[in-house]
């Protein structure tokens, strides 16, 4: 009973939420609000794939709002042409080729370098992540802040916006790009070897060390991954707002760790998928959008969503406990 209730809590209590909702708000079930939640649950929804990666090690990363923030103006600044201003190439991000895809290499590369300091320390100085990326979450954020001068950087083209605003066919594009790495992460996690190091790292560290797993290499990637969600979110939410500030992803963390517990990933690791987190992430972002309907105060809304994290975390303990008896 505890096994079944472990595995198909989320997704039954996403199914109850939705009909409770469509009960009490005919509206809910639009088409256009439907694909509104899918919109916004995209972008949360990426950086948790990657905390998938970061808790199913046994490990957590609260800098992914600040990192966010970061590669996010970064992008937008090269996009602007601001590198070829700075350093007089005579060129604009526009001449040189499509500013959006220069974007979203920029916000990748400086996801990717964020995630592998943090993984270099988390690994080589054996500083706890905890520590390291309550570190990151202030940093990153300074580091935003010092780049943009405190300011917006706005005014995109439409082949830039086109990122976070547009649609092919009725799908809006950010949903499709969060499916896709969703479809990819659970076949990595499920049948590549890699998947099978983070697994073993997670449920046993020194038993996987001992068996030959290169363990300080697979959280080390871990972290270089999240790292990589947090540029390409960062991307596609500067491109959705037409505007990129270093204030965005305040409290993401919160977000992203919830939909990862509530998914059913345990944060003692090695428990856990990806079709839990896209679930998780699906069922706050309808709880959100539900509740906004319904005109319930955003101050209420963060208190369950508080409440909704603490009862997953302690039944997570709980199952824990009970496993190990």
């Amino acid at each position: 009973m505890l096994e079944f209730a472990a595995k198909y809590a989320a997704p039954l209590f996403l199914i109850a939420l939705i009909t409770v909702f469509a009960l009490l708000e005919p509206r809910f079930l639009h088409p256009l609000n439907l694909f509104n939640i899918l919109r916004q649950v995209s972008i949360s929804g990426l950086v948790a794939i990657g905390m998938t990666f970061v808790i199913l090690t046994a490990g957590i990363d609260l800098s992914v709002g600040s990192l966010l923030a970061l590669c996010g103006l970064v992008g937008a600044y090269v996009a602007k042409g601001g590198l070829a201003d700075r350093f007089a190439l005579g060129t604009s991000a526009a001449d040189a080729g499509n500013p959006a895809v220069l974007a979203i290499l920029a916000a990748i590369a400086i996801g990717l370098v964020g995630g592998a300091i943090q993984g270099t320390i988390v690994t080589r100085l054996r500083v706890p992540p905890f520590v390291v990326t309550l570190g990151g979450l202030t940093a990153f954020r300074g580091a935003a802040l010092l780049f943009s001068g405190g300011g917006p950087i706005s005014g995109f083209q439409p082949d830039y916006t086109w990122w976070g605003q547009g649609k092919i066919g009725i799908v809006p594009v950010p949903v499709i790009i969060f499916m896709g790495f969703a479809i990819i992460a659970h076949i990595v996690l499920k049948h590549s070897r890699f998947g099978l190091h983070i697994f073993a790292v997670g449920g046993n560290s020194e038993a996987a060390d001992l068996n030959g797993v290169p363990t300080k290499r697979v959280i080390f990637l871990s972290y270089v991954i999240i790292g990589f969600f947090c540029g390409l979110a960062g991307f596609l939410l500067s491109a959705r707002l037409s505007s990129a500030e270093a204030v965005a992803g305040l409290g993401l963390e919160l977000t992203v760790i919830a939909s990862v517990v509530i998914g059913g990933t345990s944060l003692f690791g090695g428990i856990g998928s990806i079709f839990g987190t896209v679930v998780g992430a699906c069922l706050i972002g309808v709880l959100t959008n539900g509740l906004v309907l319904l005109n319930v105060s955003s101050f209420v809304q963060q208190i369950v969503i508080g409440v909704i994290l603490v009862s997953a975390v302690a039944f997570d303990q709980f199952a824990a406990k009970r496993r190990s008896s």
